[in-house]
């Protein structure tokens, strides 16, 4: 996997790339209640707002962490925000995206920097 300053992991699913946030994001945020998601096939560009998470505490953006098309979305999180509580680095994946480079993920943190980040 690897992590954004912007607390988001990525992990690569064959030409695939998955996008959550990790649990400090989900902590920091406290009951997530709604999230919105991107349609299917929505061209992306690095640093667009992608989805919207709202919590107790805040609304909050996802932005897309690299260049590419949104070609799946995890459904199960429009009916169950607290899945984003409950496993962010698992079943509460949030979009599945198709990018033309995947050496782009090499500017990422691994969990080491990303734990080094967060302190």
């Amino acid at each position: 996997m690897k992590y954004t300053k912007e607390h988001e992991w990525l992990k690569v699913e064959g030409d695939l790339v998955v996008v959550g946030i990790t649990e400090h994001a989900a902590t920091q945020l406290g009951d997530v209640v709604f999230v919105e998601l991107p349609e299917i096939e929505t061209m992306v560009s690095t640093g667009d707002e992608v989805v919207v998470i709202e919590s107790v505490k805040a609304a909050s953006d996802i932005l897309a962490p690299l260049d590419g098309e949104i070609v799946k979305v995890n459904d199960k999180l429009v009916d169950n925000p607290a899945l984003v509580n409950e496993d962010p680095t698992g079943a509460a994946w949030f979009f599945k995206m198709k990018i033309d480079d995947l050496s782009a993920l090499d500017d990422y943190m691994d969990e080491d920097e990303y734990a080094d980040y967060i302190g």
